[in-house]
């Protein structure tokens, strides 16, 4: 297939079937980014998957992913993106140059196969420390689904050596890059999104304080917008210790970021005081 280059300052179809033939074969070619969730759900994974197997040196008309393939309808539409995650992974363990493949992987033009990649952290075995390691480039990625399963490929791990977690991302929200602040973030939300909820932090959101703080008047809207939705989370458990620290904060950071911050953090409590958001 020619270049696809003029294809990519495309904005999304409202429906997926105002998608452009040409776009979606090379969505599926592995050439293209998805930029909405029209486009992610358009997406055909086995030939896509197929294409991406080929591109980084595995063998795409292996009985691995075939069997994958059969079973995909029985899932849900995110589950079926685990199992070609782990099809993938289990074929680059065979391979004779493991690491290459992965770097290929990684790197791919797709931000599906790098969201696959982001899954390969969570069944690679890594203590923690080395999870985060691997996890920072794909929660720097330039799409935003990728940065969103980065956050999700680390989560249990996070949950299960929390305080570590706490500790190791202390210079992440110090990081020039909004992306990797927002990653810390969103990483440790008590709630969060179509995730395990972290429960000693619904019950002691004081412990991610440290975490926050920094956060306070981020200059970044990405960014702000999560450490909102952070203390929105916590107020559903503590709602005392959210309106004090909003108050300490407005105090002690009176600018618009701050601002902005503390209105979003405190809806979920102003809508049961029927104040304003």
């Amino acid at each position: 297939m020619g270049s696809v280059d003029h294809l990519r300052r495309r904005k999304g179809a409202f429906r997926i079937a105002l998608i452009p033939p040409e776009v979606l074969d090379a969505l599926n070619d592995g050439l293209l980014e998805t930029v909405n969730l029209n486009e992610f759900l358009a997406l055909e994974l086995p030939r896509l998957a197929r294409s991406v197997a080929s591109h980084i040196g595995l063998d795409p008309g292996s009985e691995r992913l075939s069997d994958t393939f059969a079973m995909l309808a029985a899932f849900k539409p995110m589950q079926r993106h685990g199992h070609i995650a782990r099809a993938l992974y289990d074929l680059t363990a065979q391979h004779p140059e493991p690491d290459a493949v992965a770097h290929l992987l990684a790197t791919h033009p797709s931000d599906v196969a790098r969201c696959w990649a982001t899954q390969w952290i969570a069944m690679s075995g890594l203590v923690l420390p080395e999870q985060l390691g691997a996890v920072r480039r794909f929660a720097a990625d330039l799409h935003f689904g990728v940065r969103e399963m980065a956050w999700m490929a680390v989560r249990d791990a996070t949950i299960r050596s929390l305080d570590d977690a706490l500790r190791l991302l202390q210079p992440w929200v110090m990081d020039p890059d909004p992306n990797i602040r927002r990653f810390a973030s969103e990483l440790t939300r008590p709630r969060g999104v179509w995730c395990a909820q972290i429960e000693r932090l619904k019950a002691e959101p004081w412990a991610g304080v440290e975490l926050l703080e920094p956060l306070r008047a981020d200059p970044s809207r990405y960014v702000q917008n999560s450490v909102a939705n952070w203390l929105n989370d916590a107020s559903r458990t503590q709602p005392d210790w959210v309106e004090e620290t909003c108050a300490r904060w407005l105090l002690e950071s009176d600018v618009a970021e701050t601002r902005y911050i503390v209105r979003r953090a405190l809806r979920t409590l102003s809508k049961r005081t029927g104040g304003e958001p």
